[in-house]
């Protein structure tokens, strides 16, 4: 959908990206073998994974006790899950995050790689994997996030990938952490797969939104104010 690639063409941390993105590519195009397919497909999966951990190990981890942690990750993505269609609330604050992550992930393949294959193929081999095959199944997984928030008309593909990641938000925040659509396989091989049983008997309507927090928890209540997000009116449901 135009709309919603047109919101995903603006999220900071993707054109931070793009320029390796094209550096990946050139590399691809100019030195181009077969091992540098295995690149791409290696790339790519590792991403859907990372995608995975980060969401269920990081963003879901237990909140911190001290207010400045706190208000990190509340902006990182607990405030995505209480105001959820708050478009300035889709990413995370820490726009360079990404470019850095994608700079020394590849740094690190390549000095590992560089020990069976030569330092100049290992370096070609990391960009392709990392800048071409990661980064375009993120610029994937942000334009299946944004897809499933927007409130647009649509198609089959659209309702798919919207039904499977809003009952992460809406009915078990426990379950669910892969948003790209395809990857449900990745929940399924680590338990979390959503299971309607399951999440009736964690749903609890006063948290669910706060990701189990009680609403009016003072890191909470600082945490909005920090980022200049309205008050929150006591439960959602009260």
């Amino acid at each position: 959908m135009f709309e919603v690639w047109r919101i995903v063409s603006r999220m900071g941390h993707l054109q931070r990206l793009a320029p390796l993105w094209l550096i990946g590519m050139a590399v691809l195009v100019t030195r181009f073998q077969p091992v540098l397919l295995v690149a791409l497909a290696y790339g790519v999966a590792l991403q859907f994974l990372v995608e995975y951990a980060m969401h269920r190990f990081l963003y879901h981890r237990r909140p911190p006790q001290m207010q400045g942690p706190f208000n990190q990750l509340y902006r990182d993505h607990i405030g995505h899950h209480e105001f959820p269609t708050d478009p300035d609330l889709l990413t995370g604050g820490n726009r360079w995050f990404a470019a850095v992550f994608a700079l020394v992930s590849a740094g690190l393949h390549t000095l590992a790689l560089a020990l069976f294959m030569g330092i100049g193929a290992a370096a070609g081999f990391s960009v392709v994997a990392l800048w071409v095959g990661s980064v375009s199944a993120y610029v994937f997984y942000e334009y299946c996030h944004t897809l499933a928030h927007v409130n647009l008309p649509k198609g089959r593909f659209g309702r798919h990938v919207t039904r499977s990641h809003l009952a992460h938000h809406y009915q078990d925040h426990h379950a669910t952490f892969h948003v790209s659509a395809g990857m449900g396989w990745i929940d399924r091989l680590f338990g979390t797969g959503h299971d309607p049983q399951a999440a009736r008997a964690r749903y609890d309507r006063d948290t669910m939104m706060s990701l189990g927090m009680d609403p009016d928890d003072l890191r909470l209540v600082l945490a909005r104010k920090a980022w200049g997000l309205p008050g929150w009116p006591g439960r959602r449901h009260g």
